[in-house]
């Protein structure tokens, strides 16, 4: 199966888990259906990083959805590289802004958006997004109107 020639990761026993940020750990394979427009969503609500200037740990849960193209990210490795932020120390906008730009050089998907919601730190939460669109396609403009239109109508946050 074409798919798994360069995986590594999945079904291996020995998996090892980096202590600090690696995008080195991430791995792709081919799309089967590049011709089709279709999201796939991450949802990961247990991602910890570390704040740059007190250490101390925030937490997370981050949401990536993308329209891929010619590869998909495979989801082991995308767990292992979110694990690998646990002792990285980076501003919550960084690093969300890291994450996208990783799975962008990775991925070159056709549309992308990562979203982070904090929980809150000295009584306040912060939920970065960001995203891109493939220049020159029509998911350039898709990703401005998300963007200029992003979160008009926020949820209800009555859990953190």
């Amino acid at each position: 199966m074409r798919e798994k020639e360069n995986l590594t990761l999945l079904g291996n026993q020995q998996t090892e888990y980096r202590m600090d940020y690696d995008p080195s750990v991430l791995e792709a394979f081919q799309n089967k259906h590049p011709e089709n427009d279709y999201f796939v969503k991450f949802n990961c609500p247990e991602f910890t990083s570390l704040c740059p200037i007190t250490g101390q740990p925030d937490f997370a849960t981050i949401t990536i959805s993308y329209v891929p193209d010619e590869r998909l990210v495979e989801s082991k490795s995308l767990k292992l590289y979110l694990f690998s932020f646990r002792n990285h120390g980076d501003f919550h906008e960084d690093v969300i802004n890291i994450i996208m730009k990783d799975l962008v050089k990775l991925l070159e998907p056709k549309y992308i958006e990562v979203w982070g919601k904090f929980l809150p730190r000295g009584g306040l939460s912060i939920d970065p997004y960001c995203n891109y669109g493939k220049p020159g396609t029509n998911w350039e403009q898709v990703a401005w109107n998300r963007m200029s239109n992003h979160d008009m109508f926020p949820e209800k946050i009555d859990n953190r």
